[in-house]
C-alpha cells in the first residue's frame, strides 16, 4: 500500500486525490467523508531560466498542492485541533479548540459509527460551546457536544462491543466523580467513580474495563473539611437597606451588622424606622453556596426582629432553612422564619438546599417593641476559596476564622478588576501585559487559602472565558506553582487560558502538610517567551478535601457484565497489582499486549519502579524499571513506547534513555531512541510521514516540554522545541536523515484511525511541510514543479528557539537568506547565498551572512567571507566578470581597512577582493540595490549613503572595476534607494524614497550618457516608499512596484503603463511584500489589462490572502492571487520567502508575447531556410538569362541539310585578347 502511494503521489497530486477517493481501489464505502481538492497547477514556465531558486526566511517549504494547505499557524497559548493530513503527507485542520485535546476514539454502537469521541481541557470545538468532552461527525466535519461533565477529560475508552464510551478524568458528572459512561446518555458507574483523578482507561482479554489513575478509593467521596466551616466575606459586596432609621443616630447604616456578634449600640446594630417593614441587602462580585446564615437580634430599647425571610435574588425565590427552637426541636422555616426577643446569643439557621447566591435581600416581616433590626449578620459555606481580589477572601473579624488573603504584584498599575457581568461566577483581576518585563514572574498573585487541617486535596484554579470580556485574541497560559509541605519542593502546573468559557483545571492532588504553623499558597505567573501582548486572568483557586473508602491503589478493573461492584478487591489480579505498590501510587497509562498488561506511572514496589507488568500478578520489567516517572506509552507491534522524565533503568544499567525509551515485549530488552531529548515526554503519538519521495510509513512523534534532541553518534543535537519524530526504518530521528523530504513542527496529543478517513485524525497543533532545508530551495521542472535540497542547512545561532537571528541594523529588517546568484563562467559553478544567516562550512567552522557554495563536479564545498563582522546583513548580490560585490548592511575589516556597506570577493581566486573600493560612509550605511552596466566595468551601487571613500557620492554611485575607484553620478539625486535595474544599456531605473532636484518621487531613471534624473510621471503618490520592483515587460515600458504605506504600514502594489500608475487591491492585513518577478506560463490564462495571458506576477514575502491566509509567495493572474509556496520557521511561525533567482536571467525578459515551442521554432527555421535559398536559385537563373540575352547568346538551330552548326570565326574568340584598361564582362 504504501509503495502504491508513493508511485501515486509521483504522478501528481490530482491523479492521486483522485485514485485514492475511488471506491473502485478501495471497497464499496465510497469516497472519503474528507475530500481533498487539489489545488490549480502553477504553470509556470521555468525551461529558459536554467536553475531556479527561492531564498527566504523559513526552515521548512512546500508547493501549494491541495486548497486546505496552508501555512498553519503554531501557537504557544495551549489551543489545539482535530488534524489530518493531504495525500502529500502535510496536515490540515478539520476544527479547532480553545484549548488541550486529551483523549479520542472511535464510537460505534451496533455496527454503525456514531462518531468520534473527544475528550480534554477544552470549552469550545468547532465552535461550539463543549465542556471538556463532545462527538465529531467525520462525514461532516461537525461537532455536537455531550453536555453533563464539569472538569477534564483526561482518558478515553471506547467499548464498541457493548456500544460503550468510558470517560476519565478530573470531574463530576451525575453521581459520579472522575469515571463516567455514555451510551445514548450519560449513565452513573455502580461503583460512582474515584476519589481522585483517572489517567487511563483501557479493556483487558477478560473483557473488563481497567482505570489507572490517582485514586485510593471507590465512589463520590469528597467531602468539606469542617461543615460550615468558611465564612462568607459580606463585607467584600455592595450592602443597602430599605426603610432604615433616620431619627436614630448611628444605626442607619446596615453595614453596621457585618463581623459583629450581637454588642448592641451605635455602630454595632442596624434599625428600621419605627413600625414598618423593610429589607437588609447584600450584592456581591462573587458567587457562593451558602451552608448557614447567624443572625443576632436587637435588643436596643425592646426593639426586635420578630419574623424574616431570605430572597434570592437571582431567581426570585425565598429559600428553606431548618433552625432549633427553644424547646430543642428541629424546625423548617422559609416565608416567616423567627427570631426570639432579647436572646443574648445567636441563632443559626442551616440551608436546606445548596443554591448559589451573589445577591440577596433579608426581608423583616415583623418586630417587637417599635421596631426591628440586628445586631449581627454571619454567613459560612463549606467550600475552600481564595479569591483573587482580596475583598471576596474570608474575614478574619470574629474569631470564626483565620481568614485567607491573596497578594497582587504589583500592587498597582497593572492588574485592573472585571466585572462579571453575569457571565461568570465571580469578578476578577486582569493584567495585559505589553513587554518582557511585564511577562515574568514579577506579575503574579498569591492565594493564601484557610485551610484549618492536614489531609488529602483536590486544588482547583478557576479561569473565566475570554469571550466574556473579549480576550480571546490575547490569552496564553500561566504557571501554578504550589507549596503544600514545608520543607519540600514546591509543585508546578501550566494551565491555559485560552478557553472561551468558564472552566476550571486540577492543578494537584495530594497531601496538604499544616505541621509547625505552614500555611500553603498557590502563585499564578505568566509562562515565559509567549506572543506579546498577551492577557493574564486571575479569579479564584478550590481546595477540596478528598476522604476515601480504600483498598485501591491507583488500578481497578470493572466488570460491566456485573450489576453490582464487590469491595473484595483480592479476587483481581490488577487491583492486587495495585496494593502491591507503596501508597499513593499515581498510574498514567495502561496498554495491553495480548494476555499482557504493562502499566506506567510514578510508584514503586518490590523491585517496580515507574513500569510493570501484570500477567497473574505484578511483574518487575527487566532491570528494574525506570528510574522517574512515565508520562506516556504507545505499543507498536512488539515494541512498547515510553515516555516521561526518566534518564535510565532503575539499576542504571541502559544509557541513552533520556526522557524516552522503547521496550522489546518479545525479547525483554530495552533499546534507547538515539540519546534521547533534554526535557520530559508527555504524549506518544504514531504519525505517517513521506520520509524520501513520497515513501509513506509509521513513524512514532514524541512531544513534551524538551527544547533539543541530544548528540549520538556522528549526529550533533538538534532544537526540537517540544516536538521530535523517530523513524523505526531507520533507527534514527527524521532530523538525522539526510535525504529526508519532510519536516514536522507543533505538538501532537493523540490519535486513533476513523471509518471513511483516509488517513488518521489527530490532536494538537502540527505544522510540516515537503522540504526540511533552511533557508533557501531549488523549483525543477516546468508547468507543475517540484522542490529540491538546495544542499544547505541553517544552524541555530543561539539558545533561542528560533534558528535565525534578528539583522541588529534598523535599516534592514532581514533575517534568513534574503538573497543569491549563479554564476557559471570562466570554468567556475558558484552559488552565493546573502542574508542574516548562520550555515556550517565544508571545514566544519561557522560561516555567516554570506556563504559560497562551490561545485566542482560531484563535489562541493561551502565557505564564508570570515572579514565580516557577525552582526552583518547581506541584501544585494551582483557580479562583474569573477568579482562578487555584496552590499547590505556590512561591517568588518580587510587588510586594516574597516568595510562599511559593501564587500568584494573574487570568486576565482576564493579571497577578499584586494584593494576593496573605499569604504561608503553616512549615517546607518547601507547597500540595497547593485547593478553592473553591461559591456562595461562600471558597477552602480544605490542604497543609503553620504559618500564613497573621500568621494561625496549620496545615494547612487558607480564603480569602475578597471580603475578601482569610486566616480559620481549626476547631480540632484539624494534620499534612499531600494531597487535598481537597468532597462537599456545606458537607462538604469532606480526606485526607493527619492527626492531629484528638490521634488520628491518614488522611481526615477538615469541617463548614463546625460549623467540626468528624470522621475517617473506620477510616482511620487504611491502610498509609499518602493521596497520590490520588476519590469512587466521585454522592453522595459511597464512596472510592477510594491512597497509599504507611508500612512498606516500596509503593504501596496501598483502597475506603471502607459505612462500612469494602477493600484492593486485585494491583499490581507500584515502583508510584507519582498520580492516580484514576472514569469512566463505554461499555459494561458484569460487576458487582462494588468497582465498578459502567458504571464504571472510571483509576489513573495510574507503575503496575506484574504479568506485563505498567508503564503509565502503567491500567483497574481491579473484577477486574483492564489498561493505558489508554503514555509513555516523552526518555532511553527509562518515564514517567508524573500526572493526568486535564477542562473539565466535572460529567460526572464521574454515577457508580454506569445511564443511557440522550441520544436515549432526549429522546423519554422528550417522552413524560412529553405524558402530563401529556393528564391536564390530563382534569381540566380533569371538573371543568367537576363544575361545571356544582353550579350547576343541565340539558341542553336540546326539545318536540314547538314548535321553541323554554322562556324565561329576565330578573331570572335581572341580577338581582344591583347587589349587593356577594361575588366572582363561577366
Amino acid at each position: 500500500m504504501r509503495n502504491l502511494l508513493s508511485q501515486l503521489l509521483a504522478a501528481g497530486p490530482e491523479l492521486a486525490a483522485f485514485i485514492l477517493t475511488s471506491p473502485v481501489l478501495f471497497g464499496a464505502k465510497g469516497a472519503y467523508a474528507i475530500s481533498f481538492t487539489p489545488a490549480p497547477s502553477p504553470n509556470l514556465d521555468l525551461s529558459q531560466l536554467g536553475r531556479v531558486a527561492v531564498a527566504g526566511d523559513f526552515d521548512s517549504i512546500s508547493l501549494w498542492q491541495y486548497t486546505g494547505q496552508s501555512e498553519a499557524l503554531l501557537t504557544n497559548n495551549g489551543s489545539q485541533s482535530l488534524l489530518t493530513q493531504f495525500p502529500n503527507g502535510q496536515f490540515e485542520t478539520l476544527q479547532t479548540s480553545d484549548a488541550s485535546i486529551a483523549a479520542m476514539c472511535q464510537f460505534e454502537r451496533n455496527g454503525k459509527v456514531q462518531g468520534v469521541v473527544v475528550g480534554g481541557n477544552f470549552t469550545r470545538l468547532g465552535g461550539v460551546e463543549a465542556q471538556s468532552i463532545a462527538l465529531w461527525d467525520s462525514s461532516t466535519n461537525t461537532v455536537s457536544p455531550l453536555t453533563g461533565i464539569n472538569g477534564v477529560v483526561s482518558t478515553l475508552y471506547c467499548d464498541n462491543d457493548s456500544g460503550t464510551v468510558y470517560v476519565g478524568g478530573m470531574f463530576s458528572a451525575g453521581n459520579s466523580q472522575n469515571a463516567m459512561s455514555w451510551t445514548t446518555g450519560w449513565e452513573n458507574l455502580p461503583f460512582a467513580g474515584f476519589n481522585g483523578p483517572v489517567n487511563s482507561i483501557a479493556k483487558n482479554p477478560a473483557g473488563n474495563i481497567v482505570f489507572g489513575g490517582q485514586f485510593d478509593g471507590l465512589g463520590n467521596t469528597t467531602t468539606a473539611v469542617t461543615p460550615n466551616g468558611q465564612v462568607v466575606n459580606l463585607a467584600g459586596g455592595t450592602i443597602s437597606a430599605e426603610g432604615s432609621t433616620s431619627t436614630i443616630a448611628g444605626f442607619e447604616d446596615p453595614s453596621n451588622i457585618i463581623c459583629k456578634t450581637g454588642g448592641d449600640g451605635p455602630g454595632n446594630t442596624w434599625l428600621l424606622s419605627d413600625n414598618r417593614g423593610g429589607f437588609w441587602q447584600g450584592t456581591y462580585g462573587f458567587g457562593f453556596i451558602p451552608t448557614k446564615l447567624r443572625l443576632y437580634n436587637t435588643k436596643y430599647q425592646g426593639r426586635g426582629t420578630k419574623s424574616w425571610a431570605f430572597e434570592n435574588l437571582a431567581n426570585g425565590g425565598y429559600l428553606e432553612f431548618n433552625y432549633t427552637d427553644s424547646s430543642g426541636n428541629t424546625q423548617l422555616c422559609a416565608s416567616n422564619c423567627p427570631l426570639p426577643e432579647g436572646n443574648t446569643d445567636a441563632q443559626d439557621f442551616i440551608f436546606t438546599q445548596p443554591v448559589g447566591v451573589d445577591n440577596f435581600r433579608i426581608w423583616i416581616n415583623d418586630w417587637y417593641g417599635d421596631g426591628a433590626g440586628f445586631s449581627g449578620i454571619e454567613m459560612f459555606q463549606d467550600d475552600i476559596y481564595s479569591f483573587a481580589i482580596n475583598a471576596f477572601n474570608e474575614p478574619n473579624c470574629d474569631g470564626v476564622s483565620n481568614a485567607a488573603t491573596s497578594v497582587v504584584n504589583p500592587a498597582s498599575g497593572l492588574w485592573n478588576r472585571i466585572p462579571n457581568n453575569g457571565s461568570t461566577n465571580s469578578d476578577y483581576l486582569s493584567a495585559y501585559l505589553t513587554s518582557e518585563a511585564q511577562a515574568t514572574s514579577g506579575t503574579s498573585v498569591v492565594f493564601n487559602p484557610n485551610i484549618p487541617q492536614s489531609g488529602n486535596f483536590s486544588i482547583t484554579v478557576y479561569t473565566p472565558g475570554c469571550i466574556s470580556d473579549g480576550t480571546c485574541a490575547t490569552r496564553g497560559s500561566v504557571n501554578l506553582v504550589g507549596t503544600m509541605h514545608p520543607g519540600q519542593p514546591a509543585m508546578t502546573a501550566t494551565v491555559t487560558q485560552t478557553n472561551d468559557y468558564d472552566k476550571y483545571d486540577e492543578i494537584y492532588f495530594g497531601s496538604v502538610d499544616l505541621a509547625s504553623g505552614f500555611a500553603p499558597s498557590v502563585t499564578l505567573t505568566p509562562v515565559a517567551n509567549q506572543a506579546l501582548p498577551q492577557t493574564v486572568v486571575a479569579q479564584k483557586v478550590r481546595f477540596q478535601l478528598i476522604t476515601t473508602s480504600g483498598g485501591l491503589n491507583g488500578l481497578y478493573e470493572y466488570n460491566p457484565n456485573k450489576a453490582t461492584v464487590s469491595m473484595d478487591f483480592s479476587d483481581s489480579a490488577i487491583d492486587s497489582a495495585g496494593t502491591q505498590l507503596a501508597q499513593g501510587a499515581v498510574v498514567n497509562s495502561v496498554v495491553w499486549d495480548s494476555d499482557t498488561g504493562y502499566v506506567g506511572g510514578s510508584f514503586s514496589g518490590k523491585g517496580i519502579s515507574n513500569v510493570l507488568s501484570i500477567t497473574t500478578k505484578a511483574n518487575s520489567l527487566p532491570n528494574g524499571g525506570l528510574n522517574a516517572n512515565v508520562e506516556t506509552m504507545y505499543l507498536s507491534g512488539s515494541t512498547l513506547y515510553l515516555g516521561g522524565n526518566f534518564t535510565n533503568t532503575a539499576d542504571s544499567s541502559v544509557t541513552g534513555l533520556a526522557n524516552v525509551a522503547s521496550f522489546d515485549t518479545g525479547s525483554n530488552t530495552w533499546t534507547a531512541l538515539g540519546a534521547g531529548v533534554d526535557g520530559t515526554v508527555q504524549t506518544i503519538v504514531p504519525v505517517d510521514l513521506n520520509i524520501t519521495s513520497g515513501n509513506s510509513e509509521t513513524c512514532i512523534s514524541i512531544s513534551g516540554t524538551f527544547t533539543s534532541v541530544n548528540a549520538v553518534g556522528g549526529s550533533p543535537s538538534f532544537s526540537a522545541d517540544g516536538l521530535a519524530v523517530w523513524v523505526p526504518s531507520k533507527n534514527n530521528w527524521l532530523n538525522n536523515i539526510a535525504d529526508a523530504a519532510v519536516t514536522v513542527q507543533g505538538e501532537l496529543s493523540t490519535s486513533t484511525m476513523v471509518s471513511g478517513l483516509q488517513f488518521p485524525l489527530y490532536a494538537g497543533q502540527a505544522s510540516s511541510q515537503a522540504l526540511g532545508y533552511s533557508g533557501a530551495a531549488e523549483l525543477v521542472g516546468s508547468g507543475q514543479p517540484t522542490l529540491q535540497s538546495f544542499g544547505l542547512k541553517v544552524q541555530d545561532t543561539g539558545s533561542s528557539s528560533s534558528k535565525r537571528k534578528r539583522a541588529s541594523d534598523a535599516t534592514q529588517d532581514a533575517t534568513g537568506i534574503y538573497t543569491g546568484l549563479f554564476y557559471d563562467n570562466n570554468g567556475l559553478n558558484i552559488t552565493a547565498l546573502g542574508g542574516h544567516f548562520a550555515a556550517t562550512g565544508s571545514d566544519g567552522t561557522t560561516v555567516q551572512n554570506l556563504v559560497i557554495v562551490k561545485t566542482t563536479g560531484s563535489s562541493q564545498t561551502v565557505s564564508g567571507v570570515s572579514q565580516l563582522d557577525a552582526k552583518s546583513t547581506v541584501a544585494a548580490l551582483a557580479y562583474q566578470d569573477t568579482l562578487l560585490f555584496a552590499g547590505g548592511s556590512i561591517s568588518g575589516t580587510v587588510d586594516g581597512n574597516d568595510l562599511n556597506g559593501l564587500v568584494v570577493y573574487n570568486m576565482q581566486t576564493g579571497k577578499v577582493q584586494s584593494p576593496q573600493p573605499p569604504a561608503l560612509s553616512g549615517n546607518n550605511v547601507a547597500v540595497n540595490a547593485i547593478a553592473p552596466q553591461d559591456k562595461t566595468s562600471y558597477v552602480y551601487v544605490g542604497g543609503d549613503f553620504t559618500n564613497a571613500g573621500a568621494l561625496p557620492c549620496a545615494t547612487l554611485c558607480y564603480y569602475d572595476t578597471t580603475q578601482q575607484q569610486w566616480n559620481p553620478v549626476g547631480n540632484g539625486l539624494s534620499g534612499v534607494i531600494t531597487a535598481m535595474m537597468w532597462s537599456s544599456k545606458t537607462t538604469l531605473i532606480i526606485a526607493g524614497d527619492l527626492t531629484i532636484n528638490g521634488a520628491a518621487t518614488k522611481m526615477a531613471s538615469y541617463d548614463s550618457k546625460k549623467q540626468t534624473f528624470t522621475a517617473f510621471t506620477n510616482a511620487a503618490s504611491l502610498p509609499g516608499q518602493i521596497t520590490a520592483l520588476t519590469t512587466a515587460s521585454s522592453n522595459f515600458d511597464s512596472f510592477w512596484a510594491a512597497g509599504v504605506a507611508s500612512n498606516n504600514n500596509s503593504a501596496y502594489l501598483s502597475l506603471y503603463q502607459n505612462g500612469g500608475w494602477t493600484a492593486v487591491g485585494g491583499l490581507g492585513k500584515d502583508t510584507i511584500i519582498r520580492g516580484l518577478q514576472v514569469m512566463e506560463l505554461t499555459n494561458s490564462h484569460s487576458s487582462t489589462a494588468l497582465v498578459p495571458s502567458n504571464n504571472a506576477l510571483v509576489i513573495s514575502g510574507n503575503i496575506n490572502i484574504p479568506n485563505y491566509g498567508n503564503a509565502s509567495a503567491v500567483l497574481f493572474n491579473g484577477t486574483g492571487f492564489e498561493p505558489l509556496l508554503l514555509t513555516t520557521k523552526s518555532d511553527g511561525t509562518p515564514g517567508s520567502v524573500s526572493q526568486l533567482f535564477v542562473s539565466n536571467p535572460t529567460g526572464l525578459l521574454h515577457l508580454g508575447s506569445n511564443h511557440l515551442a522550441v520544436g515549432f521554432v526549429v522546423l519554422i527555421g528550417l522552413a524560412i531556410a529553405l524558402a530563401i535559398i529556393f528564391l536564390l536559385v530563382v534569381a540566380g537563373i533569371l538573371i543568367e538569362r537576363a544575361r545571356r540575352r544582353r550579350e547576343g547568346y541565340v539558341p542553336m538551330t540546326e539545318t536540314r541539310y547538314r548535321g553541323n552548326m554554322s562556324r565561329i570565326p576565330p578573331e570572335t574568340l581572341l580577338g581582344k585578347l591583347g587589349e587593356k584598361g577594361s575588366p572582363p564582362k561577366i
